[in-house]
């Protein structure tokens, strides 16, 4: 489910990066459960994800970069675990983020000892290689291109429709093309790949974003076989977005908007 889909900092109809995978199985007791997994928690999507989930009945968060529109609302999330009634948990929350997490988080709450989110999450390190499980699902980090320490995820898991067959959601986070790219969108039953710029963008430095052009060709270079673009930019036409990928790509296309469900 896309909680947020705006970049660089909310919009007007979305709250930044948030993406919440769920999946069934086995709940460790003989019985099944639903496992729910966010990729990032960009500033302003802890409101909108209270719609679809209680914060406190999340299994993991995987946070791809640390710029604040993919990691500020962790803080508040540790504020509401700390706080809220409704928040307990009986173990600390897992949470995955490139190295220097903790010391971001601390940044971010100003570091006030009030806030700490130290107590209620379990702070872990991406590893290039080293793949986390969480339920039924593997999230495996992979390396790509900004100008910070940044990953995308290949998250694989039992399909929806049919759970004897594994099915993959790619997810870039914040990139431009790069071997990663082309890592994460092989095959792909999804790819969520973030469209920040425009091959019009005047100026637009690399090494930073795609534009939706890029996005769309990685997707189709790569058979992935669903497409959504994501980390849209206010400033940018929504539709020309669209149109710049469709000329790329020949698969179902499409924006991602926030409360768009993707049953795979």
């Amino acid at each position: 489910m896309v909680v947020g889909s705006a970049g660089s900092f909310p919009g007007p109809d979305s709250a930044a990066s948030c993406y919440l995978v769920q999946a069934e199985g086995p709940d460790g007791a003989g019985g099944t459960r639903t496992w729910n997994v966010l990729l990032d928690l960009g500033n302003g999507a802890l409101g909108p994800l209270q719609r679809h989930l209680a914060p406190a009945d999340l299994d993991a968060v995987a946070i791809s970069h640390l710029h604040a529109d993919h990691v500020a609302d962790v803080v508040v999330l540790g504020v509401m675990l700390r706080y809220d009634p409704r928040g307990a948990r009986p173990t600390p929350l897992p949470l995955h983020g490139p190295e220097g997490v903790r010391e971001r988080l601390a940044q971010l709450s100003g570091h006030d000892p009030a806030t700490s989110t130290a107590d209620h999450l379990a702070l872990g390190t991406w590893r290039a290689g080293e793949p986390v499980t969480v339920g039924p699902l593997t999230i495996e980090p992979v390396p790509v291109e900004h100008p910070v320490p940044a990953f995308g995820f290949r998250v694989t898991g039992p399909s929806e429709t049919d759970p004897a067959r594994t099915v993959t959601l790619a997810y870039t986070g914040d990139t431009d093309d790069c071997p990663g790219l082309d890592a994460l969108a092989a095959d792909a039953d999804l790819l969520l790949a973030e469209a920040a710029y425009l091959e019009t963008t005047p100026d637009a430095p690399r090494g930073v974003h795609l534009t939706a052009r890029r996005a769309a060709q990685a997707a189709q270079r790569n058979g992935s076989r669903r497409l959504l673009l994501t980390h849209l930019v206010a400033w940018n036409d929504p539709a020309e977005s669209l149109a710049e990928a469709a000329a790329a790509y020949d698969g179902p296309l499409d924006l991602a908007r926030p409360g768009t469900v993707v049953a795979l």
